[in-house]
């Protein structure tokens, strides 16, 4: 059984840095101090995988590497692979407004001489899955270098990646990854393993994947990735999986295994038509989950089991053994009877605050119905000078879950113009969201620390 204890959501492009993009050096390492000093035990992040369009993490061109945007700089100068006047040259005066296409543009020129200086690579330590990607990267470049360039690029991330979790291990930190349950069409594992997904001679998806509509959107999410093969090639789908578990296994303490419900049922598009033309098929089920687990048995699973769910979907992740999730924007439009009210929750769930998809606490109180919003604040005893993030968090760490997790937004009490994304949305402000250095101050981590002892989650 989980223990009782908490954490917080950011993702790793949301730190403040200033070179426009959070990463995996001091910033990330500054975080894990914050939340050793909150008391919390979980940094939950978004996918760290290559970002795609718009700077999704849920589009990426490869379900393994690592996004080459998060790589220290100045641990890559430290090395002596870029020079002090180099480093100084990808700082920005407005990191806070810079977008990922324009940090790309400027840092990957700068990295592509870092990959000169270094020279020939061991290849003792290669994962299991960089050819394929190296192979991908070349054939869409037409140039074999292109290939060997990434392949220094993803050494160098796991490289820092083990500093990273080391460094948050010692401090008591877990950290919890993102399994986005499908892949791009361009992905390097689509590429590579064709028979693995519901695609046509020409390589082309004949039925793609999405949602009917549901709390997120009245249309449906459309969302484009090709199908997995789970009938037609159970054991290949399957062993993708067990590959995918051990290697989140690698990088991570615990996973949210997006979309849970995917493996139950999923939504079926045929390619061309909207959301709404789809149909419910029938997933790997329970089987697969038990590969999974089995794959990676030190791995913590948490199912996102949100959405317009029928009764099997609803009761597939505790027959699994598997947590579900629980989420407090959702809580408050159907009275007191709510299953995501915290008073209703059972123990073996995760209560969040919100996530990445929803407004944040605030952003929901100031656009919710006025009945909505005021049986909230009357549940939650809420008041303007004690902070309304703050109201919420409590609400969530009141309650009988073993686990809370609220995104940082959440914790300091930010409005809409802090939310992460918009479901159905490309571009915007869509994944941009920096927090402040100054934000992660001595002040906020110990009143969350004392939030965190009073409801007995206060890590050991």
């Amino acid at each position: 059984m989980l223990e009782r204890c908490a954490g917080v959501l950011m993702a790793l492009s949301s730190l403040p840095s200033p070179y426009g993009v959070g990463g995996l050096g001091a910033p990330a390492r500054a975080f894990v101090d914050f939340l050793a000093a909150a008391g919390q035990r979980w940094w939950q992040l978004l996918p760290v995988s290559p970002l795609g369009e718009g700077g999704s993490p849920y589009q990426s061109c490869s379900a393994f590497a690592g996004e080459p945007l998060y790589l220290d700089l100045e641990d890559l100068t430290e090395q002596g692979l870029i020079t002090a006047e180099e480093l100084a040259g990808q700082r920005l005066d407005s990191p806070d407004a810079a977008a990922f296409e324009e940090a790309r543009a400027l840092r990957m020129p700068l990295l592509r001489k870092a990959w000169r200086r270094a020279g020939s690579l061991s290849r003792e330590e290669e994962p299991f899955w960089l050819e394929d990607y190296v192979r991908c990267v070349s054939r869409r470049a037409g140039d074999p270098e292109e290939g060997e360039f990434h392949r220094f690029l993803q050494l160098q991330f796991l490289r820092q990646w083990d500093a990273l979790r080391d460094y948050a291990g010692a401090r008591g930190v877990r950290l919890m990854g993102d399994i986005p349950i499908y892949l791009s069409l361009d992905s390097a594992e689509v590429q590579a393993h064709p028979e693995l997904f519901q695609l046509d001679r020409k390589g082309r998806p004949a039925r793609v994947a999405g949602v009917p509509p549901d709390a997120f959107s009245r249309e449906g999410q459309l969302w484009g990735s090709p199908l997995y093969d789970w009938a037609g090639n159970p054991g290949g789908t399957a062993a993708f999986w067990r590959d995918r578990a051990r290697w989140a296994a690698r990088l991570y303490d615990g996973v949210r295994l997006d979309h849970f419900r995917g493996f139950y049922n999923y939504w079926s598009v045929p390619a061309g038509r909207p959301a709404t033309a789809g149909r419910w098929e029938p997933g790997p089920g329970r089987e697969l989950i038990d590969a999974i687990r089995a794959a990676a048995p030190e791995l913590f699973l948490l199912a996102e089991d949100l959405g317009d769910l029928d009764e099997g979907a609803r009761a597939f992740p505790a027959a699994c053994g598997v947590p579900g999730m629980r989420v407090l924007v959702f809580a408050f439009d159907s009275g007191p009877d709510n299953a995501y009210l915290p008073h209703n929750c059972p123990e073996d769930c995760a209560v969040y605050t919100g996530t990445h998809d929803t407004p944040t606490f605030v952003e929901f109180l100031q656009t919710a119905a006025p009945e909505t919003a005021a049986f909230a604040r009357a549940y939650l005893r809420l008041r303007e000078d004690e902070g309304l993030g703050w109201g919420a968090l409590a609400g969530a760490w009141g309650s009988p879950a073993a686990l809370t997790i609220a995104p940082l937004q959440d914790v300091l009490g930010l409005g809409g113009d802090a939310r992460m994304n918009l479901p159905g949305t490309v571009g915007g402000r869509n994944w941009r969201w920096r927090v402040r250095e100054e934000a992660l101050n001595p002040g906020v981590a110990a009143r969350l620390r004392e939030l965190t002892r009073v409801y007995g989650r206060l890590r050991g």
